[in-house]
């Protein structure tokens, strides 16, 4: 298997600010790779750097063998990606937001987006500003796979959704790689890595440790915080 995503000692700081430190991580092709970390521990960073969205400091990102920087628009086309934040224009309706997106990327994905709003329960009729955040990250979520792209990026996407929509959001995921696709998947919840991912690796503190095993329970989770600590 290629690998598909490829960091090499990415670095990058917010002037006195700590960002992210010599991080280095391979994602192979049909992988689900967990990106575990708390809140401010570098993950979203690494994740905007990724997708062009920051400017580093020194490093190498390669995605689908592609050069982040030189290729990024290239890149753009195969990728779904899913921010922590689910923000839109307010008034905009549902369906006008997924066609939106859908135009961005100059194609028509009627079939598939009906697909996913059908299996979340997506109502496309309601304007964003009538929308709970759980309900938002599903339109977030259908703007990111309706494309069915070849990489899936994901920032902490199942905070706000409820049991059964977070089970159906795996499913999709997983439905997705068996035909090809690749996945990272940022969270804080230790359980999503546990159930759904093939590898994984945890930051803290702008750094990263890959896992032998993406099972940890939540004992030595916790130890290793407390090593790094020491």
């Amino acid at each position: 298997m290629e690998n598909v995503i490829e960091i090499k000692n990415l670095t990058k700081s917010y002037g006195k600010s700590r960002g992210v430190v010599d991080v280095s991580l391979k994602v192979k092709e049909g992988d689900i790779f967990g990106f575990l970390g708390p809140n401010g521990a570098g993950k979203s960073t690494t994740i905007r750097s990724m997708l062009g969205f920051l400017k580093y400091k020194q490093g190498e990102i390669k995605i689908l063998g592609l050069d982040s920087v030189k290729d990024h628009e290239k890149i753009m086309e195969n990728i779904g990606y899913m921010p922590s934040e689910a923000w839109f224009y307010p008034a905009m309706r549902v369906s006008e937001v997924i066609k939106y997106a859908a135009d961005v990327r100059g194609g028509d994905y009627t079939k598939e987006a009906e697909r996913i709003c059908e299996l979340l329960k997506v109502d496309t009729h309601k304007k964003i500003k009538e929308l709970s955040l759980g309900n938002r990250k599903k339109v977030s979520i259908v703007c990111a796979m309706q494309h069915r792209p070849k990489v899936f990026i994901f920032d902490e996407p199942t905070s706000g959704l409820d049991p059964l929509i977070q089970k159906k959001f795996f499913g999709l995921i997983n439905e997705y790689v068996k035909e090809g696709a690749t996945c990272l998947l940022s969270t804080h919840v230790l359980s999503e890595v546990n159930k759904y991912c093939k590898n994984a690796a945890i930051m803290r503190e702008g750094r990263l440790t890959m896992l032998d095993s993406p099972k940890i329970d939540d004992e030595s989770f916790l130890k290793f915080y407390e090593d790094e600590e020491a």
